[in-house]
């Protein structure tokens, strides 16, 4: 299950991803198979078109389009025909209604949804079938498809990746341990888990990218387990029970384990403000050296439990810094001024 990592730029050793990242599409069928049931949907119209391709989770309403005016449609998104739609082209001469509708089914779209079960224009449903435009219809009320649709391409077309490094669960807070095979990292992620915390996931990490946050989960293949060079592959759920187990972590901190190095220079304050870089988002990032006699697993307890101060206004290390700028500050005489004599003695 171990493999090499790579390295970076710098020529240290560093995490190296499995696969690219990559930016998924969703076929309209894989859309009727995957959530088909969850949002209730029906295919009216288009079969030819099902390998069409959603790449965008926001929705699109077709809007001025249905005047004709269809130079905003983007292809990727899907687009919802709601009751006011409906309701507008019933009021329109059947052969205009019959021209936009074939001109819309002419532009770049990827499918429409028919919401709240009404019945699909026969206009719109003839332009479909004729153009290989999907056409499905859902008795949801627009805004609760929209929501559903929304929340279920987010999660299908988020950025993903995996990466070679252990997950935990440490107070809650999600921190990813990297660095170069055969340095320790699930060792140290054991002694965690002896101590309390929880495995998320082992070797390799699921990283998915959702808004502004990183989320790490296991690999369906590896879930639970773990690998321990000179003991084997062990089952972290049978050995320490179901409370060992954490779920899908968003990653908050990022521990970067090194082999200790003579005569290279450490910090030893944490005032560096370090980022480890991932699907476009930057994470905070300790860089612990390894050496005999680190007690690693406690360091990154210690870590975490840093990073959570941290994250409520609190560090140590700057507020240290600042208390010994002003010492130095009040001690030193301002320029210009000299020194106030001696109580008792009169100058000359």
């Amino acid at each position: 299950m171990k493999r090499s990592s790579g390295r970076g730029s710098s020529g240290r050793a560093g995490p190296q991803a499995v696969t690219a990242p990559v930016t998924s599409a969703v076929t309209v069928r894989q859309l009727l198979h995957e959530a088909g049931s969850l949002l209730r949907l029906q295919l009216a119209a288009g079969r030819a078109g099902l390998d069409r391709q959603i790449q965008l989770s926001r929705v699109q309403r077709p809007g001025l389009a249905l005047t004709g005016f269809t130079e905003y449609l983007r292809y990727g998104r899907v687009q919802i025909v709601g009751g006011s739609e409906v309701s507008y082209l019933a009021k329109l001469p059947a052969p205009r209604r019959r021209a936009i509708l074939s001109r819309l089914a002419k532009a770049d779209i990827t499918c429409f949804v028919v919401t709240k079960a009404l019945a699909p224009p026969p206009e719109l449903q003839a332009a479909a079938e004729a153009r290989g435009v999907p056409l499905l219809t859902s008795p949801l009320q627009s805004t609760e498809f929209i929501k559903q649709l929304s929340s279920y391409l987010d999660q299908r077309l988020a950025q993903r990746t995996l990466l070679h490094a252990v997950l935990l669960d440490v107070f809650g807070l999600g921190v990813l341990v990297v660095g170069e095979s055969g340095i320790g990292k699930s060792e140290c992620a054991l002694e965690l888990i002896d101590r309390g915390h929880r495995l998320v996931a082992d070797d390799v990490v699921e990283l998915m990218r959702t808004a502004d946050s990183l989320v790490g989960s296991s690999p369906d293949l590896t879930r639970n387990h773990m690998e321990i060079r000179g003991v084997g592959v062990l089952n972290i759920k049978d050995l320490y029970g179901v409370s060992s187990i954490g779920t899908p972590r968003r990653v908050e901190l990022v521990v970067g384990l090194e082999r200790w190095e003579t005569g290279r220079e450490y910090d030893r304050l944490g005032l560096r403000d370090e980022k480890f870089a991932l699907l476009g988002l930057e994470v905070p990032l300790i860089r612990m050296p390894v050496a005999p006699g680190r007690n690693i697993a406690l360091l990154v307890e210690v870590a975490a439990r840093n990073q959570l101060l941290k994250h409520r206004g609190y560090d140590a290390a700057r507020r240290l810094a600042e208390q010994v700028d002003a010492l130095i500050e009040g001690a030193t005489p301002r320029r210009g001024r000299s020194a106030s004599p001696r109580p008792g003695r009169r100058r000359a």
